[in-house]
């Protein structure tokens, strides 16, 4: 006689009941695979907050950098004005003057993060240094930084302003 079950009689393709060794291996099965699940889940959440907080870090880090960048400009005309007070006799005190507010000033943008890099004599690295002309040299080696027209700034290690500089060429290199 053919076995029934609740929905009718047993088919052929009809699975055969799990033995209770088996429903508790299945079981297992799924504990593991959620408990997996619920370690990665964690680990991703983790993952999240270590970035936030790293983002969060890093504007705080740079959210003057604005405000730095319009600050360059001021540095740079206070170097102009030096240098034209050299030149003119009888201007010293004034020469002091601007040197202890550009001293000021460059001590408050360091304790802000920012320093000044000089580029002259060193090869050219376009990462740091805008190149703003070409100087044919035979004294320089080819692609070495001749003259720094302004400084370069970074905040906290970036760029905040490459230096403006006038980069060597070989005396060849300017006939090819």
């Amino acid at each position: 006689m053919a076995e029934t079950h609740e929905n009718g009689p047993a088919r052929a393709d009809d699975p055969i009941p799990d033995s209770p060794q088996a429903q508790l291996d299945e079981l297992r099965r799924q504990l593991d695979d959620k408990q997996d699940r619920l370690l990665r889940a964690l680990a991703e959440a983790d993952n999240i907050r270590r970035r936030a907080q790293r983002d969060r870090d890093d504007y705080v880090k740079y959210a003057s950098e604005s405000l730095l960048r319009e600050l360059i400009p001021v540095l740079d005309n206070m170097d102009r004005a030096l240098e034209s007070a050299r030149a003119t006799a009888g201007a010293g005190s004034v020469v002091t003057g601007v040197e202890l507010i550009q001293r000021e000033l460059l001590r408050v943008l360091e304790r802000a993060g920012v320093t000044r890099y000089s580029a002259a004599g060193q090869p050219f690295d376009p990462t740091r240094h805008e190149a703003i002309a070409r100087v044919v040299s035979t004294e320089a080696a080819p692609d070495t930084v001749v003259t720094e027209t302004a400084p370069g700034y970074l905040l906290h290690g970036r760029v905040l302003r490459p230096a403006l500089v006038a980069v060597a060429a070989a005396p060849d290199e300017d006939a090819a």
